[in-house]
């Protein structure tokens, strides 16, 4: 399963850089997008480290099927509009 990277957590005036809005796919509501928190989300970064940034599903993001991924480290600005797998 896959997803896209929408954007940072943020509010009005502060962004969470290791918190990240994912839209997935074939999840178009909030009963599937509930069984996903707790799943594991793996970003492939780009760049000659090949290095991988995990994360996992905490929460759902408003009534359309967006969840919300709190991931170990900061993620890039470049990640944004990325494909993230569920492992």
């Amino acid at each position: 399963m896959e997803g896209i990277i929408v954007n940072y957590r943020r509010g009005r005036k502060t962004q969470t850089t290791n918190q990240m809005i994912v839209i997935v796919e074939k999840v178009d509501d909030k009963k599937k997008a509930e069984a996903l928190v707790g799943k594991t989300v793996v970003y492939d970064c780009v760049g000659k480290a090949k290095k991988q940034i995990k994360g996992t599903v905490t929460a759902i993001h408003g009534g359309k099927g967006a969840v919300r991924v709190l991931f170990e480290t900061g993620m890039p600005g470049q990640s944004i509009g990325t494909v993230v797998r569920f492992a």
